[in-house]
This record gives structure tokens, C-alpha cells and sequence, in this order.
């Protein structure tokens, strides 16, 4: 259930707009609000819209990247980390992949250029609102081409029952490809806030205190031969011989 349903009734997703520009502001909530979407409030900066989100805390912010004072960049992370039932997805005039990457790995779940057509727009706000993410297509296979950056060295077989997330093996992989803590940050698209995030919960839940611990033990974890303890987080000792 998306954060729009409600006791089985589809409620009209609530968002803020976030622009500079006064005229896009204008265009987009009238856009917007034809295709069924409630503006709540809009915002000329990012300071503005943190704090419109704080309040009003909407399913969906649609926000610009470059603003003056605080950029949507910043304002995207600190909305994730203070509101993060709420989704970010960036409008933008640049296409620069570089400013995009950026903008994901700050939290953004969707990436817009503002060449779209207005309906993609609305669409992209219900499918992030559903969970998806809301990618221009030029930016989907830059992602591509960077998840092809992760070392396949590190990548070994893991085990079908884990009490890892797929996201933490991803994580895992990497720290066994000596990846610091900005190279896994940069190759899942992440903000290294939650690599370590990330980092610490594997480390919690394989029962081990450091990264070279963990590296140590994923070879065990990913052994074909060895049977997973799923209680323990890791191989279960070999069978008593009678």
C-alpha cells in the first residue's frame, strides 16, 4: 500500500513544488492539478521547502536542483533525513549526469529534465509515490554503465537464505573489493551517510566489530558447501562425525 492509500480509498497524491521561477512554479501546479495531483504548497528555495515539507509532510516533493541559497541537492538530503516518508524526485534544466548521480546518492528517488512532457511529470510523481524510481532515460543507462564499475572479482556466490539484504551484499562485495566508504557510495548511488548506515547493520548482524572482519567472513558466507545458520548470520559448523 502506497502512502496515498488509505483504508483501501485511493486518496489525490499532495505535493510540493519547488522552483525558483515563479512562471515554472505556476505551469507545473497548473499541470499538475489537472492531471489530479494536489499542489499543498509551493516553495522558492530549499530552505523553504524543508520547511514545508516538515510541515505539511506530502507523499512527493518535486523539486529544482539549482536554486540560490540552499540548492535542491541539499534540500533533498535534509528532507530524506528528517522526513523520510517523503519522496524526493529533482526537476532540473541540466543535463549534466554528474549534478544527477549527486542528487540521487542525496536520497532523490527520480531525476527529471524539464524537457519532459508535463505528463511524464505527473507520472513520474505517482510511480515515485508507489516506490519506483523516476529516471530520464539518457540517465538510466549512465546507471548502467556505472553498476558496471563494481568489481566482479568481489562478487562471489551467495548464499540463497541470508540474513543480509540484497542491498548489504551489494555493500559487502564492494568492502571486499577494498572499496572505501565514498567508491561504494559512488558505484550503488548512495550518500555515504547510508553506506555506513548500511555497513553497520551488516556488521550487527554477521557478529563481527570491524569491515576487515566482514571481509574475512564473506568467503565462509558465500561457500556453496556450507550449510547458512539463518539465526547466527553466518555458516553453521560442520557436522560431528560419529
Amino acid at each position: 500500500m502506497t502512502a496515498s492509500e488509505v483504508s483501501g480509498a485511493v486518496e489525490r497524491l499532495r505535493v510540493i513544488v519547488c522552483d525558483d521561477d515563479p512562471l515554472v512554479r505556476r505551469l507545473v501546479r497548473d499541470a499538475l492539478q489537472l492531471a489530479g495531483i494536489v499542489v499543498i504548497a509551493e516553495a522558492s528555495g530549499g530552505r523553504e521547502a524543508l520547511e514545508l515539507t516538515r510541515h505539511y509532510r506530502p507523499e512527493v516533493v518535486l523539486m529544482d536542483v539549482a536554486m540560490p541559497g540552499m540548492d535542491g541537492i541539499e534540500a533533498t538530503r535534509r528532507i530524506v533525513a528528517e522526513v523520510p516518508q517523503t519522496r524526493v524526485v529533482l526537476l532540473t534544466g541540466s543535463k549534466d549526469d554528474e549534478l544527477a548521480l549527486s542528487g540521487l546518492r542525496a536520497g532523490a528517488v527520480g531525476y527529471l529534465t524539464k524537457d519532459v512532457p508535463i505528463e511524464s511529470i505527473s507520472q513520474a510523481l505517482r510511480d515515485a509515490d508507489a516506490g519506483e524510481a523516476a529516471i530520464s532515460g539518457h540517465l538510466s543507462m549512465k546507471l548502467v554503465e556505472r553498476l558496471r564499475l563494481v568489481p566482479e572479482a568481489s562478487v562471489g556466490t551467495r548464499p540463497v537464505r541470508s540474513v543480509l539484504t540484497s542491498r548489504e551484499w551489494e555493500v559487502l562485495d564492494l568492502l571486499c573489493g577494498a572499496e572505501s566508504t565514498d567508491e561504494i557510495a559512488e558505484a550503488l548511488v548512495l550518500s555515504a551517510e547510508t553506506v555506513r548506515s548500511h555497513v553497520k547493520n551488516l556488521l550487527r548482524k554477521l557478529g563481527v566489530s570491524s569491515r576487515e572482519q566482514a571481509v574475512a567472513l564473506a568467503a565462509n558466507l558465500r561457500a556453496p558447501s556450507a550449510p547458512f545458520d539463518r539465526t547466527a548470520g553466518r555458516p553453521a559448523p560442520p557436522a560431528q562425525q560419529h
